[in-house]
């Protein structure tokens, strides 16, 4: 190993070790102090409105930020108000055929318990007099313990839920508290957000100011893609479930495949969190042929899903399937479900910073130190 390559290695320590350092200093600083940075990135993004709102209606600059205030809150209380009556709808169409589920299942297990558990009870207990009476104990203290064990999951299943429905006690008011400082800090910021900006500018370097501009306007256009292909998704897995349904007669098609197409928003699990249980309860009731539909549907779902998703993700955000399909997977290797949402941000994160040469600096640093490209690199890269 020459000098030269040691501290090429040197210098490529130098930066993965303060590239790490940097994202763990970063996550601190975000986790003790989130809800103002979610502000500054709502006003980062609503200011233009505010902007319009100052030079349309000759308003000054902190009443157009609470007038857009008011008008996110609006925007906000609106979808809320539209989630919880779809919501409501759902139930009182469900809730009328709720009770008859209800009784055919409650039915089907009477039935199953008396032609299948029930005999099988006492073919054992003819079974178990053929044993001496030793060995009777020695059955009757294994089938004992596998109640035991069993009684003993059940109750761990349990305390599980009740200790997830304590979490999401403590965690609502939690939340509730951090969205009241998100709003009051959405206010004070932009408020003063040309005075921040400014006072942010004086002190950068012009090069880094450059950069940060380019680093804006291109997560901007990134992050709407995002967004735009999220709802694309839905509205895919939408119409897929309104035609399925169609075609397997059910009631109620359009709530049910406005639920379904709301599910999957959720990473990994999506539409198989209503169809799966959906599907298997079809087959428990004995409607065997409604729930191999279901199960197919949920397959077409996520087939489809799995197979458009990268090319929808990356016409969105103008990135390459295959790195987007990689991003998925490592992401959810990573960082389990919410990896697959992680995964692509961390991806577009990436690529920004090689869009406006960032990566090209560090690059540049590994191997040429603080001093500039030799001419003979330059031509080259021209």
């Amino acid at each position: 190993m020459t000098k030269n390559q040691a501290i090429i290695i040197a210098r490529f320590i130098i930066v993965l070790f303060s590239v790490l350092a940097l994202s763990w200093v970063a996550a601190w600083v975000f986790k003790i102090s989130y809800p103002f940075w979610i502000a500054a990135l709502l006003v980062w993004m609503f200011y233009p409105l505010v902007r319009l709102i100052r030079s349309k209606i000759r308003l000054p600059n902190a009443l157009a930020v609470f007038v857009v205030l008011l008008i996110s809150l609006a925007v906000l209380g609106g979808a809320i108000t539209g989630l919880v009556f779809l919501i409501i709808w759902g139930v009182k169409s469900l809730s009328k055929i709720i009770p008859d589920w209800i009784q055919s299942t409650t039915g089907q297990a009477q039935d199953f318990f008396n032609n299948s558990i029930l005999p099988i009870w006492q073919r054992l207990g003819e079974f178990m007099n053929v044993f001496s009476s030793e060995q009777q104990s020695a059955l009757q203290e294994s089938i004992s313990s596998m109640g035991t064990r069993l009684a003993s999951s059940i109750a761990e299943i349990g305390t599980g839920l009740v200790n997830g429905l304590t979490q999401l006690f403590v965690i609502v008011p939690s939340f509730l508290l951090a969205f009241l400082f998100v709003f009051i800090g959405f206010y004070f910021i932009g408020k003063d957000w040309e005075k921040i900006v400014t006072r942010v500018r004086t002190k950068m370097p012009v090069s880094v100011w450059d950069k940060a501009k380019s680093f804006r306007n291109i997560l901007r256009y990134r992050v709407w893609g995002l967004i735009r292909a999220q709802i694309l998704l839905m509205f895919i897995a939408s119409i897929i479930v309104f035609i399925g349904l169609l075609i397997l007669g059910t009631d109620h098609t359009l709530a049910v495949a406005i639920v379904v197409g709301a599910a999957e928003i959720l990473p990994y699990l999506g539409s198989g969190t209503i169809l799966g249980p959906w599907a298997l309860y079809m087959f428990f009731t004995g409607d065997i042929g409604m729930g191999i539909g279901l199960a197919i549907l949920y397959g077409v779902t996520a087939g489809v899903r799995q197979a458009i998703e990268p090319k929808i993700l990356s016409s969105s955000m103008n990135l390459d399937a295959l790195a987007v399909l990689i991003s998925l997977f490592v992401g959810l290797q990573l960082f389990g479900m919410v990896g697959v949402f992680l995964g692509p941000i961390i991806l577009v994160i990436f690529i920004i910073f090689k869009d406006i040469g960032v990566v090209r600096d560090l690059m540049n640093f590994i191997k040429f130190g603080f001093k500039e490209e030799p001419d003979s690199v330059k031509e080259r890269r021209k």
